[in-house]
């Protein structure tokens, strides 16, 4: 490995593909070497991404998806696929020497999940026990010289950050959890659809893929992972007319004598020293708005005395520490150096 890394991005055309790029282009020791698309090779970059076209590579095209071409190019590659298809191309690039961050759901679950959460049976089982799942506040050392990620989705990076501390500090009760979400449009995908064309969302706001959508049983695997304690979880994602932004808001029931102090102590210890997270005192109200562009997460944490319930709130930019950020952060950790690297905390405000 040269002194710049060579990263190739898998699914360039996308919304996840594109904000790779944008970060990856003030990244000091990183280089986009490979922009891959499917329907979308041929096209420059620029064309399919305008808000990217002044960059140094924003003449380049697309190619098509091949491991041949992808391993002779790159070090590294982000795969900002759809759901179903890093799980068949990974093998071969692990097999090239090429390391992989998935930023699907193709590696973050047992085999036998997928069918049922996703609608596939896995080609490669074998790996899903190689793979580190890519939270780097909770999982960062396992992260260090990984060779397979599964960047965490967003969703259960909002609620996992927020509610693996307490847990496991004793604070919550282990029985049910229970997670209202919500998110922007860009988190469906930059593919057209009538369901989330302006007229559609523009003044609404609806649940979604209830109770099947697949990030239940990622956060229900993240907390076990992290704290040992299997706690079954409810959630129920919502759309909301926004661009960016996902916010998650999770109940637990509090263990006897439980404050508000006592869970906002339990998060500020646990990411002492951690550069994206940003732990608000007691009485502080969680805004998505504030995070947005960033690689941060903002938290929150509240004890209910009278219904004996811990309400924890987590907000993220859904494309950058939901999505490409927190990959780039993962490739940092793995490949030694600094975690910080090409990723922006100041938020564009208002």
């Amino acid at each position: 490995m040269g002194s710049v890394l060579r990263v190739g991005v898998l699914g360039a055309s996308g919304y996840a593909g594109g904000e790779l790029v944008r970060l990856l282009a003030g990244h000091p020791r990183a280089e986009v070497t490979f922009l891959g698309a499917r329907e979308s090779s041929g096209r420059s970059l620029g064309e399919v991404h305008p808000h990217l076209a002044s960059l140094p590579i924003g003449g380049q095209s697309l190619e098509p998806i091949e491991p041949e071409t992808i391993a002779a190019g790159a070090d590294v590659v982000f795969c900002a696929l759809p759901n179903g298809t890093s799980a068949a191309l990974v093998p071969s690039l692990l097999e090239a020497g090429v390391r992989a961050i998935d930023l699907a759901g193709d590696f973050r679950l047992p085999a036998e999940a997928y069918p049922e959460w996703y609608g596939f049976e896995h080609p490669a089982p074998a790996l899903l026990e190689e793979a580190v799942y890519g939270i780097p506040e909770l999982f960062g050392a396992q992260t260090v010289g990984a060779e397979l990620i599964a960047n965490a989705g967003c969703y259960a990076t909002a609620a996992l950050l927020g509610l693996v501390p307490p847990l496991g500090a004793g604070l919550l009760e282990p029985g049910s959890i229970r997670v209202d979400g919500k998110t922007g449009l860009s988190g469906a995908g930059k593919a057209a659809s009538e369901s989330t064309s302006y007229a559609s969302t523009e003044e609404s706001m609806r649940p979604y893929r209830v109770p099947g959508h697949q990030h239940t049983p990622e956060i229900e695997r993240g907390l076990e992972l992290a704290t040992g304690v299997a706690p079954p979880v409810l959630f129920v994602p919502h759309l909301v007319p926004a661009v960016r932004g996902v916010l998650t808001t999770s109940y637990a029931t509090l263990t006897e004598g439980t404050t508000t102090e006592a869970l906002t102590e339990a998060l500020t210890v646990a990411y002492a020293g951690c550069p994206f997270v940003r732990v608000l005192a007691p009485g502080g109200m969680v805004d998505s708005k504030r995070v947005r562009g960033t690689n941060v997460i903002e938290l929150q944490a509240i004890a209910d005395a009278r219904t004996g319930t811990a309400v924890v709130v987590g907000a993220v930019d859904n494309l950058v520490k939901g999505a490409a950020g927190q990959a780039i952060q993962n490739l940092n950790l793995a490949v030694g150096f600094d975690e910080a690297d090409g990723l922006p905390a100041l938020a564009v405000y208002p």
